[in-house]
């Protein structure tokens, strides 16, 4: 039976992080073990993981530095590797497993393996709303052949990319395709290293695991959202997206980005000074090249 680490990256959202450790604790196929990475939280997020009881052996970090959902991730996926777990369940702090989500993906992994002969790299999530309906800043992106598999009856459909939010990530894929980019700080981290990792091996999609997904509005990313206050968010996706383009040798990818850019921003409001701030974002992109770094077993 594999051994599955949760992972969770953290930052000054304490009551959102209770209803997702509850939510992990309540599976109907337990977790082994809960690794939450507090990225130097300044809210009340480190007594209430100080002081509460929990019912899933936890190990809690807390980092030096608030180094974005990038770095927490590849901090905790190195340290479940290290402690020898066989796969990595990981999500952000506004995320909140139903019961049996993981037992959902377990058993899409198992029939895949059954059907292949080879696990899937990752296995994501359904992602829902507050209200029930799909979120749309979590949709996977299918391969051309996604009913592949469907075609036999089986529960899930290949995908080649996901979110963070509920992605089940294998042992053999992390050991092949390395770490997320810790650089990349926040956005398109996610889309990056779930596309490299299904270079190695396809990612799944099993709709029958569930997740809910505590976000304030349930809008995907839209360049006509740009705000002085929200474009550094924005910056770090442009970037990214570009030099992921350039790792991954798919100038789709950055083709792309500019196709949404000029739809979404056309006739959006977005004021010159912001429009310039996202090109040269995204010149820096070229040059952005981060080095890939692969995980370490701890002995």
């Amino acid at each position: 039976m594999m051994r599955v680490a949760a992972v969770v990256v953290t930052y000054n959202r304490a009551d959102m992080l209770e209803k997702t450790l509850a939510g992990l604790e309540a599976q109907s196929r337990p977790v082994d073990r809960i690794i939450v990475v507090d990225n130097a939280s300044t809210d009340r997020t480190p007594e209430m993981l100080a002081a509460r009881k929990a019912a899933v052996p936890t190990t809690i970090t807390r980092l030096k530095r608030n180094t974005g959902g990038a770095g927490g991730f590849a901090h905790g996926i190195q340290a479940a590797y290290g402690a020898g777990y066989d796969a990595y369940w990981i999500m952000d702090d506004d995320t909140v497993p139903r019961p049996d989500a993981l037992k959902a993906l377990l058993g899409g992994i198992d029939q895949f393996e059954e059907r292949t002969g080879d696990q899937p790299s990752f296995a994501c999530s359904m992602v829902l709303w507050t209200d029930g309906e799909l979120c749309e800043m979590n949709t996977p992106d299918p391969t051309w052949d996604w009913p592949r598999h469907m075609a036999h009856n089986e529960p899930y459909q290949l995908v080649k990319s996901c979110s963070f939010v509920s992605c089940l990530i294998t042992k053999d894929a992390v050991r092949e395709c390395g770490l997320p980019y810790r650089e990349y700080f926040i956005w398109y981290d996610d889309a990056e290293y779930t596309m490299r990792l299904s270079k190695f091996r396809p990612g799944i999609f099993v709709a029958d695991s569930k997740v809910d997904h505590l976000l304030g509005e349930n809008r995907g990313v839209n360049f006509g959202d740009v705000t002085d206050k929200n474009i550094w968010k924005f910056e770090y996706g442009v970037r990214n997206q570009v030099s992921a383009a350039f790792s991954l040798r798919s100038p789709t990818i950055a083709v792309q980005l500019a196709e949404n850019m000029l739809k979404q921003l056309h006739g959006s409001g977005v004021s010159a000074k912001l429009r310039l701030r996202l090109i040269k974002a995204g010149l820096k992109g070229l040059v952005f090249h981060p080095k890939k770094r692969y995980a370490r077993v701890v002995r």
